[in-house]
């Protein structure tokens, strides 16, 4: 599903550019938490963006869009999506390269110097931290869009014949209902105004296909798929996967592209 880093990633640019205002940003956030809290990793980047560092009292998503504003009021933001063995657009070695590694996504924003990385905490609270990166980061790799989009179509064309021979949900009946649902439970995605209709059509076909990865990768009743077949299977669905990272981050890429270059007066 979309990820809270993208939305981030997409509305964040969006009101550096004068697309968007703060309660615009907040309110796309909400569905993914009843609430959100930002706090900054280490206390020498907390004291100069002025947020509250570790062991302080949490901060809002308000005071993140500000600090945004102070140290790179034209910046833009990059959504990333590593996972073992596919660190694409992460800034080198560090505790947000670290840190988005674990979550499997982040926001950063190279201009400022910072990268956000959303945990999950109890009670609804979904914590925005704050990394220090280097602002020499590396230029993010750029994927056509319309190349990702072919790209996906491939690979989900590609792979189909393999996962059926593999036998994939061939012992879970009502899978299509289990996607179904996957797909209605997910959180309400908010897009600004101006969100080019390609990257719209590219961000639903990839929420689609990773309801279908993640119905093929849950493991047989009983432990029936063996464990030679339960291999081909992952060895099967990590291309597609990587797909899906590709086609995301190519399409917010390109929302932040377009909204950014067409402010609202």
């Amino acid at each position: 599903m979309p990820c809270p880093s993208a939305i981030l990633t997409v509305w964040a640019s969006a009101w550096l550019a004068g697309a968007a205002a703060p309660d615009d940003v907040i309110d796309a956030l909400e569905p993914w938490a009843q609430a959100h809290d930002v706090l900054v990793a280490d206390p020498v980047t907390a004291a100069a963006i002025d947020l509250p560092g570790p062991g302080e009292r949490a901060s809002s998503v308000t005071f993140l869009l500000g600090a945004l504003r102070r140290t790179a009021p034209r910046g833009r933001a990059r959504l990333v999506l590593p996972a073992p063995g596919d660190v694409r657009g992460l800034p080198g070695p560090g505790s947000f390269s670290r840190a988005a590694t674990a979550a499997g996504e982040g926001a950063l924003f190279v201009d400022a110097g910072l990268g956000v990385v959303p945990t999950p905490l109890a009670d609804g609270v979904l914590r925005w931290m704050i990394y220090p990166v280097s602002p020499s980061a590396p230029i993010a790799e750029y994927v056509a869009l319309g190349y990702a989009e072919y790209e996906l179509r491939e690979q989900v064309r590609q792979s189909a014949s393999i996962l059926t021979s593999l036998g994939v949900a061939r012992h879970r009946p009502g899978v299509r209902e289990e996607i179904a649902a996957a797909l209605r439970s997910r959180p309400r995605s908010l897009w600004p105004a101006g969100m080019p209709g390609q990257a719209l059509r590219v961000l639903q076909h990839a929420d689609e296909v990773a309801a279908i990865l993640a119905a093929a990768a849950v493991d047989e009743p009983g432990g029936a798929l063996s464990a030679s077949a339960a291999a081909a299977r992952r060895e099967a669905l990590r291309p597609i996967e990587t797909a899906v990272r590709v086609a995301r981050r190519a399409a917010v890429a390109e929302a932040v592209r377009v909204l950014a270059s067409s402010p609202v007066a």
